[in-house]
């Protein structure tokens, strides 16, 4: 290349840098580069480690050390400066260098914080080479530590640390706590193993690969990293497949997983229905909706009926619904669906049978659920979940802390010697706020309860300890279903405990699927299912007591006045009088949650991971959960971003 034709390619790079410029502006946009001292005006020397000689992305180079001439470039480092200035005949002298055999060697100099850098010295040769579209460069680089804290970024950036200790790789930086846990997991590596060179490079080209094609579809339209949209199609695709896929094919598959992105990239990625949804009224609603008049139901469970009384539950809830249905309804069962494989061949099988609706039944299926969904994006689909950010399915649950909190009151009024335990099932989303609503039922009929808490998912017998101590009421885990012995036979629900050891049966929270089966086909059926969708948002139906979801069914053994109370707040949390958590309510650690003016938001009590100044007990870790229980607290884990993650297939 010559002179003249380095100079015709800073007039190309300029026109760009013009119009680069002005779009910023107009989007009220910082138009020049970042300045590091502007965001930190003091680094020490402590807090600053030496990375030495390495490529870095030239796509996460977004300023400069100083502010001296930031005016020269735009802020993607392209030139602002006419063609007559010094400036752009170094520039020219620059771009000619890198078109000639020999290239642009030299490295540059720059400081890096939170995954970002800063040039210290070399922005002419950064802008040189991203007009040319390079993808990385050599640098010198002095890394800057934040100073350690709670935030999800600086505690993200510190997961970062330990993952370029073995990998060596700057060009994943992820925002959130545990997405480097998930990264590694999807690529099937332990946490502090080594990459090894090849691994290094396959990686680096196959997700070079995916930004182009995410970048190619519109991707920064998305508040979202490639990285984290990359972690989302790991969940319906295998890395390998980065190797073997067309770029047409590759932007095909991205394409189906559209919405899901689009979801996760919200602030609040999903949309938390409390109330079931209402008809579409009128003949032309149902027309322009085109609702179906039957249709075919299928049911994937993981386990069967005989070894879980969860999946023996929801086929209750299945029969119901054919019951209630009628002819307007063709139900489908798959049971013993305990691998992807087998949960994947069942609802190929349902859709092959003419399924048009799908529920499975265990949040440890959403993963596999989801990848149908994408692949069969006509088909409603539904995993019994939570707070689950994709829109390609929905999920459900029930507000189980409604029932809880009148069990609480039950309790409350029982126990004569004030203590009563409680026996919780997993540390999941949706858990601590069962426990804190029956704290506080209890407190409202005794204002000195105290809840001794244990959980059923770590080792002991709790039962039996609280008989051994004296407590004379103990609440177990809810009812999978209505069934009548539940309650009797004292192993779920609500019991007092008398002299003699002897169990007697007081009240129990209780699921009733059928009914939620039943509110969701005849939402399809009506047209409201497709009015409620949000296709910005997931979509979680957490549904209560007044969608009759959820109940609390009653021992006849309660004294009268017992009963009246408890049917009383049966009745004012149905119709919306009566809110568990609108009072003042102190924490154990003594911070006040509540001050008794408001209510608690759906998403604040779904994402409650504290107990209230009664409850006598903790949050177990996952290190001291039953190995039995933690693929539940993995998939809906209050703490689930803190959680190793397991390797799942080789780089």
């Amino acid at each position: 290349m010559n002179r003249t034709e380095a100079f015709d390619e800073y007039a190309r790079a300029l026109r760009t840098g013009q119009r680069e410029y002005k779009e910023l502006v107009s989007a009220g946009q910082n138009p020049y580069p970042k300045v590091l001292d502007q965001i930190l005006p003091d680094i020490s020397a402590e807090s600053t480690q030496r990375v030495g000689l390495v490529e870095i992305p030239i796509e996460q180079i977004v300023g400069t050390r100083t502010g001296g001439r930031i005016w020269a470039f735009t802020a993607g480092f392209l030139p602002l400066l006419d063609e007559n200035s010094e400036f752009a005949s170094k520039w020219v002298s620059l771009c000619m260098a890198n078109l000639s055999d020999e290239g642009i060697r030299d490295p540059i100099e720059c400081f890096e914080y939170l995954g970002e850098f800063y040039i210290q010295e070399g922005n002419k040769r950064v802008s040189v080479l991203k007009h040319f579209g390079a993808a990385r460069i050599a640098a010198n680089v002095t890394r800057i530590l934040p100073q350690p804290d709670d935030s999800p970024r600086v505690k993200a950036y510190y997961e970062f640390l330990d993952f370029y200790k073995v990998s060596k790789l700057y060009n994943v930086q992820y925002v959130r706590p545990g997405d480097y846990q998930r990264l590694l997991s999807a690529l099937g590596k332990e946490p502090g193993e080594e990459w090894s060179d090849r691994e290094k490079l396959t990686f680096t080209a196959y997700f070079q690969y995916f930004r182009e094609a995410f970048h190619a579809l519109n991707g920064r339209m998305l508040d979202l990293k490639p990285e984290e949209a990359l972690l989302l199609w790991l969940q319906v695709y295998p890395f390998r497949d980065l190797g073997k896929l067309s770029t047409e094919e590759l932007k095909k598959t991205l394409s189906a997983i559209w919405e899901d992105l689009t979801a996760i990239a919200q602030p609040e990625p999903v949309k938390v229905e409390t109330a079931t949804p209402k008809a579409k009224s009128g003949f032309l609603g149902r027309i322009i909706t085109a609702t179906p008049e039957k249709l075919n139901v299928a049911f994937v469970h993981q386990l069967n009926c005989k070894r879980s009384g969860w999946i023996s539950a929801h086929d209750e809830g299945r029969a119901y619904l054919e019951d209630v249905m009628g002819a307007a309804v063709t139900t489908q069962s798959f049971f013993n669906c305990d691998t992807p494989e087998l949960a994947e061949a069942a609802m190929e099988e349902a859709i092959e049978n003419g399924a048009q609706v799908i529920f499975t039944t265990t949040p440890q299926l959403g993963r596999v659920t989801l990848k149908m969904a994408v692949k069969y994006p006509k088909i409603r689909f539904l995993n019994c979940s939570v707070d689950i950010p994709y829109s390609s399915i929905r999920t459900y649950y029930g507000r189980m802390y409604e029932a809880k909190f009148i069990t609480g009151a039950i309790a409350g009024a029982m126990a004569n010697n004030d203590h009563i335990g409680y026996i919780a099932a997993y540390p999941i989303f949706g858990e601590p706020a069962s426990i804190n609503a029956f704290a506080l039922g209890a407190q409202m009929t005794n204002p000195r309860a105290k809840i001794d808490l244990r959980w059923s998912c770590k080792p002991g017998t709790p039962v039996a300890d609280f008989i051994s101590r004296g407590i004379q009421v103990i609440s177990n885990r809810e009812v999978p279903g209505q069934d009548q012995m539940y309650l009797d036979f004292c192993s779920y629900g609500t019991y007092q405990v008398d002299e003699f050891g002897s169990l007697s049966p007081l009240g129990s929270p209780c699921w009733l699927w059928g009914k939620f089966y039943e509110n969701v086909v005849r939402s399809i059926m009506s047209g409201s299912w497709d009015s409620n969708r949000d296709e910005r948002r997931a979509v979680n139906y957490w549904w209560g007591m007044d969608s009759g979801v959820v109940d609390v069914r009653l021992s006849d053994k309660l004294p009268e006045g017992v009963r009246v109370l408890a049917e009383l707040l049966q009745k004012g949390i149905r119709n919306g009088t009566i809110d568990p958590f609108y009072r003042q309510i102190i924490a154990q650690d003594g911070s006040l949650k509540n001050d008794g003016s408001r209510t608690f938001t759906p998403d604040e009590i779904l994402h409650m991971d504290w107990l209230c100044q009664n409850v006598e007990g903790d949050i177990p870790r996952f290190d001291e959960i039953l190995p039995i229980s933690r693929a539940m607290v993995r998939e809906l884990g209050i703490y689930k971003d803190q959680i190793p993650a397991e390797k799942e297939a080789p780089l």
